[in-house]
């Protein structure tokens, strides 16, 4: 059985996150990224499934711009075989994002998907979004 993975790339839970000026967003300037938590969790019980025998694949899949790569490298590192990054640079929506997985779903034919419950960073239960 092939498990699925979404991963989101957000700020480092130990970085003391900062305001732009203009009060129109967080300020990413030189901020340390990382995998989400919760992702991380959900990679790591899929890795235990397969260590178990109950899988035979872990795919991580991760929404945005080059540098989302670094966390599906993280991904990897914890045990996961294949990473699938979706190209975008802009932010993309909850709907876009969840037609995005849909559709990773139905070409990739998991057994099982896996999300962490929520993103540390917009705290709005979606973890299949990209953070720039």
């Amino acid at each position: 059985m092939k498990i699925l993975v979404s991963v989101k790339r957000v700020i480092d839970y130990n970085v003391k996150v900062r305001v732009k000026a203009d009060n129109s967003d967080v300020d990413l300037a030189n901020v340390k990224m990382a995998l989400n938590p919760f992702c991380e969790i959900a990679v790591e019980e899929a890795i235990r499934l397969k260590e178990a025998g109950v899988a035979s694949e872990v795919v991580v899949v991760s929404i945005g711009p080059k540098a989302v790569q670094e966390q599906l490298r993280t991904a990897m590192a914890l045990g996961a075989d294949r990473a699938i990054q979706i190209d975008t640079d802009e932010l993309p929506e909850p709907l876009n994002v969840a037609k995005l997985l849909a559709k990773v779903v139905e070409e990739e034919q998991p057994g099982l998907v896996i999300l962490g419950k929520q993103s540390i960073d917009s705290d709005n239960n979606q973890t299949g979004q990209m953070l720039a």
